[in-house]
């Protein structure tokens, strides 16, 4: 079964990268290297269901149904995917890992099935890549350590 996993390592603390990873107003910050997806409606907290909003394109509506499975702030968020109508759910996982140098982030998304699953896997993996090594770090080096955005961040969002 065709899966993503992707780990990296970044030198900020965890409430700030937890921060980054689930502040609705940060999320389009660091998609914005992907699609830019906005999160409408979401809060970490289990039971909460929310929409990734993004531009549309042929063959995707530009909306992913998601609902929060778990939470652990600033160590686990757990929540499904689904990017089309009538596609069974895929499960997303954040998981942060305080080390020495600051923390270590986990992103899996699993439950990708048949042929269509392979090629969203692919396509979604080089994204998911290209957020956390590009738009993450961009984010994180313009937050303070509470993990609020710089009143001076030279930061824009793309518009979605």
């Amino acid at each position: 079964m065709p899966e993503i996993h992707i780990v990296r390592d970044y030198p900020h603390s965890p409430v700030k990268v937890w921060r980054a990873m689930t502040d609705p107003d940060l999320i389009p910050y660091w998609t914005s290297t992907g699609k830019g997806a906005r999160a409408v409606g979401f809060r970490p907290v289990a039971g909460t269901r929310f929409q990734f909003v993004a531009k549309p394109m042929p063959g995707w509506r530009g909306i992913v149904d998601c609902e929060v499975l778990e939470v652990r702030e600033q160590e686990l968020l757990r929540y499904t995917w689904v990017g089309s109508e009538g596609e069974a759910p895929s499960v997303v996982s954040y998981r942060l890992e305080a080390t020495s140098a600051g923390t270590r982030f986990t992103y899996d998304h699993t439950g990708f099935t048949g042929v269509g699953g392979f090629f969203m896997a692919k396509v979604l993996g080089s994204v998911r890549t290209r957020m956390l090594t590009t738009g993450v770090p961009a984010l994180l080096a313009e937050l303070d350590e509470t993990g609020a955005l710089r009143p001076d961040t030279t930061l824009r969002l793309t518009q979605s």
